[in-house]
């Protein structure tokens, strides 16, 4: 409701796709408090289970400026995270073997390339 308030009548700038930076670097100091202190709580990227729900709630609403601004943020939480930092950081189970593991890295190497 918060966000919504807000953006009534201050619209949300458009966020680049892809991110290329951070996604501090493409928004407004109000959304910056809106991620870091009450999605994102008090800036801990493991706390995140509010801009998850958000996220939900703003793709059931479909609420585009509210949901790029949120799978924005959570983009720029994974950018330069290993599969392994990102499993840990949400909490996500690895259930492949390890052959499985690997014939997906290397069907995949082109994305570690780029």
């Amino acid at each position: 409701i918060q966000y919504m308030e807000y953006h009534f009548n201050n619209k949300a700038e458009p966020i680049e796709k892809p991110l290329k930076g951070k996604v501090d670097d493409v928004i407004c100091e109000w959304d910056k408090k809106f991620l870091y202190t009450d999605l994102i709580k008090d800036g801990d990227e493991k706390q995140h289970e509010l801009l998850i729900d958000c996220i939900m709630a703003a793709n059931f609403l479909n609420i585009k400026d509210m949901l790029d601004l949120t799978c924005a943020a959570v983009a720029s939480m994974i950018k330069g995270k290993t599969p392994e930092q990102i499993r840990a950081l949400f909490n996500i189970e690895n259930d492949f073997t390890p052959e499985e593991e690997e014939k997906i890295r290397e069907e995949n190497r082109w994305c570690e390339e780029a």
